[in-house]
């Protein structure tokens, strides 16, 4: 089941104001935290349904939600976030028991990267490109440049992608963090030497627009050694093959993020794979086994840093 928030005028469009006005306080929600919204409204918020939300506290123990003087569920803030964190990973395909889990994970306050990842957010915030290299550069020096990408660079990101989503940041916040980043990656590659002759090609499926895992991706294989392509966004099956023969490439790689988009992507790796090279895949079409029957290539499952050491044992 695909969930929708509901947006427009009347209840939900006030409740939508009140969680908006919560995110001009402190990012722990002190606002919200205090009072906290009933179900019916956390659910006309998130447009998921009140006995989906019941279910999910049930079952997985998602959110710890308080309760009033007389027993009622109240959201806060940080239930809300954990709820549309949820929604959102079971919207991408997950079930739920998955989804409960990876969106502990991506909360635990005690993940090496959460600090790191904290920066990032507060820099983003401020729109200091200056501190959002800085924070980079220091996780990257201290801790290797695949832990940056996978446990900081990448979290942060789909964090300030959900504040987007949710309305709670303009989308200039997110436009200024993706080209900082990407000014970063790219000074990264600068003065890298390519050791091995044959290139890599990573692509986009041809309805998917998400590059940025692409280009941390293509970083960490430089620095192998290895010359890579990033075609970008959308790219045609044919315009893959036609990149893969002519640079000699010795794999290509598609990403696909939407199950809808699986199908034509499967397409493109199918067109890839008829020029000899080797094929790879990755993203969220491709998560479940069930997804992965039929087509071809080798899956590369979801860090970037154990994608970039198998690209990295082929020649």
């Amino acid at each position: 089941m695909r969930y929708v928030a509901r947006t427009g005028m009347g209840r939900a469009g006030a409740t939508r104001a009140l969680w908006e006005r919560s995110m001009t306080t402190d990012r722990d929600g002190d606002w919200l935290l205090e009072k906290g919204l009933p179900i019916h409204q956390a659910s006309e918020l998130l447009g998921v349904p009140a006995p989906t939300l019941r279910s999910w506290e049930r079952r997985y123990g998602l959110p710890s939600t308080p309760r009033s003087g007389g027993g009622h569920r109240r959201y806060s803030a940080a239930a809300l976030h954990q709820l549309r964190l949820m929604r959102d990973e079971v919207a991408h395909g997950r079930p739920a028991a998955d989804a409960a889990r990876r969106v502990r994970m991506s909360l635990d306050v005690d993940d090496p990267g959460a600090r790191w990842v904290d920066e990032v957010l507060d820099a983003s915030r401020l729109m200091d490109r200056g501190a959002i290299v800085a924070v980079l550069d220091r996780v990257a020096d201290e801790q290797g440049l695949p832990f940056a990408l996978d446990h900081v660079l990448m979290p942060a990101m789909r964090q300030i992608g959900n504040w987007w989503a949710a309305g709670s940041c303009d989308v200039e916040v997110e436009h200024f963090t993706t080209a900082a980043v990407r000014g970063w990656l790219s000074r990264l590659t600068a003065f890298t030497e390519v050791t091995r002759s044959r290139p890599i090609v990573l692509a986009c499926g041809p309805r998917d627009t998400h590059t940025l895992g692409l280009e941390a991706l293509a970083v960490l294989l430089v620095h192998d050694g290895r010359e890579a392509y990033v075609l970008g966004a959308r790219t045609p099956a044919q315009a893959l093959a036609t990149c893969v023969q002519r640079t000699h490439a010795v794999a290509a790689v598609v990403v696909s993020q939407l199950p809808s988009h699986r199908r034509v992507t499967a397409h493109s790796l199918e067109v890839a794979a008829a020029t000899g090279c080797q094929t790879f895949y990755a993203g969220n079409a491709f998560l479940f086994a069930s997804a992965r029957k039929g087509v071809p290539g080798t899956y590369l499952g979801e860090s970037l840093a154990d994608a970039a050491t198998r690209l990295g044992t082929i020649d």
